[in-house]
């Protein structure tokens, strides 16, 4: 019953930090379906981070911001601001904050600094939030006041009408590998993050789009500047934190709270990507691994960190010893081919029965209609997916740590393109 009154009659007071590094290209559209949710109490808050492209003027110039002299309480470390633009003739206060380069972490925690409400989201300045997307997330908190997290769901936006945060016509991208990548968030987010979410087990939190309570962010510490993995790392440190302290808390996953962001549609970047993602889980567990084995973080520590350790931090090392063994197998004749074949096609069967299965469950539970030509393109891709990007990812895990310090504090860019807004 409590679920049917909290979204009409509750609202917790929330900012939306939006770190920004050259998104001149999609920055001013993420900022207009941020002013159309359907939502009463909420701030916008974008902290430009150096860039050398035109994002603070874009949007000064788009929504008409004026110079304000705004001093700003640094509870967290992070580089100075330059100046401050503020607009109140939007729906809800709009503020731009230029800083001095110093990463998606610093900007966050720039964020998380002016913020004025007692939770923040971050997302990124190339994603959009579903039109109802505050209101799901910030239900978990309003049903339990020691949630200190609440993760949403990503979905990929490429070649998706939106209208006022709704979805006006949904088709799966055209380009074939952010196609894959689609089967593979739903394979994602419907298994593990479903799972860990019932024994407040989630180790991560999507960059793109997570609620966090901001008191609690700042006795940690926020977010750390170190690391390529920011949002992973920030939610290893809550629960470390927590535990450690003594303080009663939970990390939610609300699985009908949606984010639509761009997926890479170059290889390139795709792998520039996965790098980055691969280096941060490292950076996260080895940072945190006083919590491995440790029964003072109960199932934390043996299912959660454990399952990232072997099934996401180690895999890729794993699958391709496997399959160098097998070709040394057979270079050899110490294998049975037929046997051999016969087993991988099965693994492969089995795999692409759990992808659809997450994929048309999406489909499904968002109430979202798919045309017959893309549900055949679903089927005949998730084997190709499983098959060949699910290896090539796995190489380019693997080879991550290659010159990886001199890129610590990028940003990763990938090639943007504009929003279909209507």
């Amino acid at each position: 019953m409590l679920k049917s009154i909290l979204p009409s009659d509750y609202y917790l007071p929330i900012s939306i930090i939006v770190p920004a590094y050259n998104e001149e290209v999609t920055v001013a559209d993420t900022v207009r379906s941020l002013l159309a949710l359907d939502y009463r109490s909420y701030e916008i808050i974008v902290v430009d981070d150096g860039s050398k492209d035109r994002t603070s003027e874009v949007l000064a110039e788009t929504f008409d911001m004026h110079l304000v002299h705004r001093p700003i309480r640094r509870q967290i470390n992070c580089q100075r601001e330059e100046y401050v633009y503020e607009t109140r003739a939007q729906k809800v206060p709009v503020t731009l904050i230029r800083k001095k380069n110093g990463g998606k972490a610093d900007a966050l925690n720039m964020g998380i600094n002016a913020a004025n409400f007692p939770y923040f989201i971050c997302m990124d300045a190339d994603s959009v939030l579903q039109y109802d997307s505050l209101r799901r997330i910030a239900q978990p908190i309003l049903e339990n006041g020691n949630v200190v997290a609440v993760g949403g769901i990503v979905r990929i936006s490429n070649d998706v009408e939106l209208e006022n945060g709704r979805v006006k016509h949904y088709r799966l991208p055209r380009n074939i590998l952010a196609f894959m990548q689609v089967l593979e968030y739903d394979r994602s987010f419907l298994a593990s993050r479903i799972l860990f979410d019932r024994f407040n087990g989630s180790l991560i939190i999507s960059g793109a789009f997570g609620l966090f309570k901001k008191d609690t962010v700042i006795a940690a510490g926020g977010y750390d500047s170190g690391t390529m993995g920011e949002d992973m790392e920030l939610v290893v440190k809550l629960h470390e934190y927590c535990t450690v302290n003594n303080i009663d808390y939970a990390i939610r996953y609300a699985s009908d709270a949606i984010c639509w962001t761009q997926a890479p549609e170059r290889l390139r970047d795709l792998c520039k990507q996965r790098k980055r993602w691969h280096l941060g889980l490292f950076q996260s567990m080895y940072k945190h691994r006083v919590m491995f084995s440790n029964h003072r973080f109960g199932a934390v520590s043996f299912v959660s960190y454990l399952y990232f350790l072997i099934y996401e931090l180690l895999s890729p090392f794993i699958e391709i010893f496997g399959v160098f063994t097998m070709v040394l197998a057979w270079w050899f004749d110490l294998i049975n081919v037929p046997f051999m074949l016969l087993f991988f096609l099965i693994y492969a069967v089995f795999g692409s029965v759990l992808t659809l299965t997450a994929f048309f469950s999406r489909i499904y539970t968002a109430d979202l209609t798919l045309s017959f030509g893309d549900g055949l393109k679903a089927v005949c891709l998730c084997l190709f997916e499983l098959v060949f990007l699910r290896f090539i990812l796995a190489w380019v895990r693997c080879t991550a740590f290659i010159g990886y310090r001199k890129k610590k504090l990028s940003w990763g860019r990938i090639e943007r393109r504009k929003i279909d807004l209507k």
